[in-house]
């Protein structure tokens, strides 16, 4: 009970001295009071009620100008009022002459029980203790909300624990306010006379909840530049994009970022960012099978070149499997297939893809070839390994909406399947040989997307796969793969070992729909010269084939001479 409720009562129970009493004091003079028989307490019968009422409000005036100027040390915490007390002391004079002839011990036990002992006075004026009990539950929100000044509701004054109750209920009162610039999720873009300017370029790549710019390769660096998924949304980017834009220094006394964001954007693949906007989407484009070729003939000494334009020629946008066991080639004839389409086909973008691969040969393809290089070594994790090749193949995809024709060299199909079993959340449906058979879909998606594009625009892949290496991955991988291309390429491990290269077996090697590629005579003259090579053994084969081609300067010059001098039982035109 308050203090001040306390001086109400002992000044309406003729207690001398209650304004100047401590609260101890108070109750103890109450209980006295109130445990006097009857003939001494003094008896309101001997005066008219008028007068009796007069001399209470007396009475109770005096008492609040004591309440009001004893300090406010005196009085503990969880007693002292809140700004609504004065007008609540003012109306408990009336409460207090009702209150004396109605059953006062019984109404101060249940203020007790309730701790609202400014709502129950205000109820004491009906004379129903029954009806006091209902009507002080229904005010016990109201008066909370009263005595809270930040919004509490309940009864948190008189336990003492209204502060941390507080605290607890406005713990997330700023979770649902919208974004703004500059708040928890967006960084500040807006842009000031004296800020600090700086350009960045990179490669956008976009996550869940987040983009950033990586501006030192495909993998993530400490120089990455964050870009806010407002300004993707803007202006409509997507995973690749080639970002040429400002980034903001700190500014003076602001706390420095991780990743500093970039607040404009300049350029989008060399073009205006309101043009990105309207390009078309990679997967609505029309695929057709390739009918533009890719001539891998250079010079007389580049026989892998050679050889594959005979034996699987190679179109812009074909599907390709270089298939090889361990120690056959696969590298050389990677790097001879790059070094010819660069020579020959500048036109073309050319990327080379290496995943899990030796440092070394990274090195190697770097200093060779004339091309973007991009790697994962084999001691970095699996997730770098995905990521480099997700990253790369959705660059492709973004400059074949420019109307590029682009080439990717992949270092390999099976190592990337590898890297997806480990990387990927296991789907709980396990193949033969330990692989997951969610792991198999991201590899085939790249090795997909490969395709030749109606009204300009191609993607061409030719990706290595591994056989014969005595693993069962490997083996299902490759099946996997087996019928989703449309050229291939075998390498045989034993003509490599008899150091026959390129240890290309003509016999198994070779393109679908290969017509679209060869003009009608070309067409004709390689037909009879794989029905004399597949008369023969696969090695023997490739002998004659080399040793006809080292004598000859040019392929033309070869096919010529076959025509020539190759019988054609039934000729067919």
């Amino acid at each position: 009970m308050l203090l001040a409720d306390l001086k109400a009562m002992a000044g309406g129970m003729g207690i001398a001295g209650a304004g100047g009493m401590k609260k101890a004091d108070l109750v103890a003079a109450i209980k006295a009071a109130q445990a006097q028989p009857k003939s001494q307490v003094p008896q309101a019968d001997d005066k008219p009620p008028a007068d009796q009422k007069a001399k209470a409000d007396q009475k109770a005036k005096a008492d609040q100008e004591a309440k009001a100027d004893q300090p406010k040390a005196d009085r503990p915490k969880a007693d002292r009022p809140k700004d609504d007390a004065k007008p609540t002391s003012e109306d408990k004079p009336k409460a207090d002459d009702k209150q004396k002839g109605q059953g006062q011990q019984k109404g101060q036990g249940q203020q007790k029980q309730q701790g609202q002992p400014k709502q129950q006075e205000g109820q004491d004026k009906q004379g129903q203790p029954k009806q006091q009990d209902g009507q002080d539950k229904q005010g016990q929100n109201k008066q909370g909300a009263e005595k809270q000044d930040q919004g509490q509701q309940g009864q948190a004054g008189d336990d003492g624990e209204g502060g941390s109750r507080r605290n607890r209920r406005r713990r997330g009162r700023d979770r649902n306010r919208p974004v703004v610039a500059g708040g928890r999720n967006e960084p500040d873009t807006t842009i000031l006379e004296d800020d600090v300017l700086v350009p960045a370029a990179g490669i956008l790549d976009v996550l869940d909840n987040y983009a950033f710019v990586r501006t030192s390769g495909y993998l993530p660096g400490p120089d990455d530049v964050y870009l806010s998924l407002s300004m993707v949304r803007k202006y409509g980017l997507r995973r690749g994009d080639a970002i040429v834009g400002q980034v903001r220094q700190p500014r003076e006394g602001e706390r420095r970022e991780k990743f500093n964001p970039m607040v404009r954007i300049d350029t989008v693949n060399g073009v205006d960012p309101d043009q990105a906007r309207h390009r078309v989407d990679f997967a609505k484009l029309t695929p057709l099978y390739p009918s533009e070729r890719l001539r891998l003939e250079t010079e007389p000494t580049n026989l892998i070149g050679r050889v594959i334009d005979i034996a699987s020629p190679i179109g812009k946008g074909q599907r390709g499997l270089i298939v090889s066991p361990a120690k056959a080639g696969k590298t050389m004839v990677l790097q001879q297939i790059a070094n010819s389409i660069t020579t020959n086909n500048p036109e073309c973008h050319l990327m080379v893809v290496l995943v899990d691969e030796r440092p070394e040969e990274v090195t190697d393809f770097e200093r060779s070839v004339k091309g973007e290089v991009i790697s994962s070594t084999f001691d970095r994790p699996a997730g770098d390994h995905t990521m480099v090749a997700e990253l790369a193949i959705e660059r492709a995809k973004r400059l074949v909406e420019l109307g590029h024709d682009v080439v990717v060299l992949l270092d390999g199909i099976t190592r990337l399947g590898r890297a997806y079993n480990l990387a990927a959340p296991a789907s709980g449906r396990i193949l033969s040989g330990g692989v997951d058979s969610a792991a198999l879909y991201p590899p085939k998606k790249f090795f997909g997307a490969a395709r030749n594009i109606e009204n300009g625009g191609s993607l061409t892949i030719l990706a290595t796969a591994l056989i014969d290496s005595g693993s069962k991955m490997d083996e299902v991988i490759f099946e996997e793969f087996k019928g989703t291309g449309n050229m291939e390429i075998r390498l045989r491990r034993d003509f490599a070992d008899k150091r026959i290269f390129p240890a290309i077996d003509v016999i198994q090697s070779g393109t679908r729909r290969e017509e679209l590629l060869l003009s009608k005579e070309e067409m004709a003259i390689i037909w009879k010269l794989r029905r004399v090579l597949s008369a023969l053994d696969s090695q023997q084969a490739l002998e004659v084939l080399l040793e006809k081609l080292k004598k000859s300067p040019t392929n033309i010059d070869f096919l010529m001479q076959v025509q020539k001098t190759t019988p054609a039982p039934g000729q067919e035109d």
